[in-house]
């Protein structure tokens, strides 16, 4: 009986320690799983304020692409509007260019009429061949074409009515 005896304490002891052991290594699982689920909750958290910021990242940048195209349609705006001041300041000068083309070529007709002058203009008050000749050397000095105020035109004009009135004097 003694020995059933120590057989049964060595049973209880060995169940006990078996117990000990598996209680140890039950904490240590449990000790695992508790430090590897802080882990988990700290890569969620961290995962958590990373999608957060990411979010606000994303949200500036959209904001920044809205103002950016808020940006670029007031430059487009601008430029379109500038376009059709240069069209129609373009116009504008093409319409005084053609004004002022036209005034040219008038003023540059009335100044060919101008020099252009009747011969009988230069005689007016000459009543006898002696103030006709006189007269007529003074013209020529005055409006020869060698002369500043020269002109072959109102030569030719002078000469005619020099000889138109010498012949009429003769007659």
């Amino acid at each position: 009986m003694d020995q059933v005896q120590i057989t049964e304490d060595n049973r209880q002891k060995a169940f006990s320690e078996w117990c000990f052991n598996e209680t140890v290594e039950i904490a240590r699982n449990k000790q695992a799983l508790e430090s590897e689920r802080k882990e988990l909750e700290e890569a969620r958290k961290q995962l958590d304020r990373d999608r957060e910021d990411l979010t606000r990242r994303v949200q500036w940048e959209e904001q920044r692409m809205k103002r950016e195209k808020e940006l670029f349609d007031m430059k487009l705006r601008i430029l379109e509007e500038e376009l059709q001041k240069l069209a129609s300041d373009k116009e504008r000068f093409r319409q005084q260019k053609a004004f002022y083309d036209r005034v040219n070529e008038f003023e540059s007709k009335s100044k060919e009429q101008e020099n252009v002058v009747r011969g009988d203009m230069f005689f007016i008050g000459v009543e006898n061949r002696a103030s006709l000749k006189k007269r007529y050397k003074d013209l020529i000095k005055i409006y020869h074409p060698d002369n500043a105020a020269g002109d072959t035109s109102t030569i030719q004009e002078i000469n005619n009515e020099y000889h138109k009135l010498s012949n009429a004097m003769e007659a």
